[in-house]
């Protein structure tokens, strides 16, 4: 057994494994990086990018479908699922490419094999001891089910619907949070009649309830069906589909099941428990630090509790790299994390819900909505939806929700506000550039700074 030493060593090079990698390697640190599979994790290879992918050909589908409304002379002749699959998978293996030449260009010695976190700050591969003077555990996440559902033939997960090498004719999404969504609005722009099941009362629970409300909005409007507030309560399948049973008594019949129930932390099997890693639920338990209880042992992404996106897996993993170096980074405020849905329309939000705003500070939290009715570019991308802006009393804004194509755009700018705790007088005086979306940012702060200009009262 050999014994190889580093400043660093990581266990999973997504997200938050790489960037803690490169940042750390930046810093003059010598890094260590061992992962499985391929570099990238599952955001690059089975989440993000391929799906944001498909989500594009589906708004290609779609707006070749409604050509004519704009003047445009196009017919839909259907899609092409091979084309699909080569134009996405194309896109991840140039990015794929350019991840290997950065780890190259950071002199990151990359370990390809799977690892055991043995103690101390020790990780082992295939009989081969990787020592550092830190540890960062960056396993990231699966795709759950739930109890007594099996995944396998009719019954998939977000990584299977991603490689179909066909378009079902009927699906049941078992899930109406971001992911369920997403492959919902796909799905149906491809022309597949789709059925959500999501068992809490609205769509993107998670979310304001205006967010909601607005997406089912547009959701009946494109004829995706949707059943909240009703359980699941078994699947079967044949050769022929797969009937998904309710609590509610109904049956639902279709060519195939997806189990979109969330993510579950990916820490069973790499030696956590057993080397005294503190875990609860599955989550390693870290301070806001993203220390563990073990000293100079710390954890980032989908396997600390909290929102599981790539990107605050990625800031994590600066933010512990830049720790271990010295640098006292600024504790990372999981509220002022951008979150985004990528379905027709998108959700775009940051800070509080109104709900959360008024259990913080009272019921004299103020909100606007400002329509995309009054926005001229949304008017040319034939989109409807809106912003809505949460203040806290005689304070600053602490929440932004919009709804509408590509406001996902827009989440910048709406996390500098909230990051900055910014007044609504300090953004209304602020141009934005016409005819953008970024201008309904404008008008929502412009309103609740006292100056309503395109808004009927």
């Amino acid at each position: 057994m050999t014994d190889t030493s580093a400043d660093l060593v990581i266990l999973g090079g997504g997200s938050g494994g790489y960037a803690a990698a490169f940042r750390a390697a930046e810093l003059g640190l010598s890094v260590t990086l061992i992962e499985k599979d391929k570099l990238g994790g599952t955001c690059l290879h089975r989440g993000c990018i391929p799906t944001k992918a498909l989500l594009h050909a589906a708004e290609v589908a779609d707006e070749t479908r409604e050509a004519d409304a704009v003047g445009v002379k196009a017919s839909f002749e259907g899609i092409d699922i091979a084309g699909v699959n080569k134009y996405k998978d194309g896109i991840v293996a140039r990015l794929y490419k350019g991840l290997q030449g950065l780890a190259k260009a950071h002199k990151v010695n990359l370990v390809e094999g799977s690892g055991t976190f043995v103690g101390g700050t020790t990780v082992e591969v295939d009989g081969t001891r990787y020592t550092g003077k830190n540890v960062i555990l960056a396993t990231g996440s699966y795709s759950r089910t739930l109890p007594g559902l099996e995944l396998g033939g009719r019954i998939i997960a977000s990584e299977q619907a991603l490689s179909l090498d066909y378009v079902p004719k009927k699906v049941v999404v078992l899930g109406g949070g971001v992911i369920g969504v997403e492959f919902a609005s796909v799905w149906a722009s491809f022309g597949v009649d789709v059925t959500i099941v999501e068992a809490l009362p609205r769509l993107v629970p998670n979310e304001d309830e205006f967010a909601s409300k607005q997406l089912e909005r547009a959701f009946r409007r494109r004829k995706i069906a949707f059943k909240t507030g009703v359980r699941f309560t078994g699947a079967k399948q044949d050769d022929n589909g797969v009937a998904v049973s309710l609590e509610s008594g109904e049956t639902i019949e279709a060519d195939l099941l997806l189990v979109a129930v969330g993510r579950g932390p990916n820490s069973a099997g790499h030696g956590y428990e057993e080397a005294g890693v503190k875990i609860e639920r599955g989550f390693v338990i870290t301070d806001e630090r993203l220390r563990t209880n073990l000293p100079n042992v710390y954890a980032v992404g989908d396997i600390v509790p909290g929102l599981q996106l790539a990107h605050r897996g990625f800031q994590q993993g600066i933010f512990v790299a830049e720790e271990i170096a010295g640098q006292s980074p600024r504790v990372i405020d999981e509220s002022g994390i951008p979150r985004v849905t990528y379905s027709h329309p998108e959700v775009a939000s940051v800070g509080l819900t109104e709900s959360q705003a008024k259990d913080k500070y009272g019921a004299d939290v103020t909100t606007f909505t400002y329509d995309l009715g009054g926005n001229g570019k949304s008017q040319i991308l034939k989109t409807s939806g809106g912003v809505k802006l949460v203040k806290a009393p005689d304070g600053p804004v602490v929440g932004v929700h919009m709804v509408g194509d590509r406001v996902g755009e827009l989440i910048g700018e709406a996390q500098l506000i909230y990051s900055w705790e910014a007044f609504p007088e300090d953004v209304a005086p602020l141009i934005h550039a016409h005819p953008t979306q970024t201008e309904a940012l404008g008008e929502a702060f412009l309103a609740l700074a006292g100056k309503p200009l395109h808004v009927h009262s």
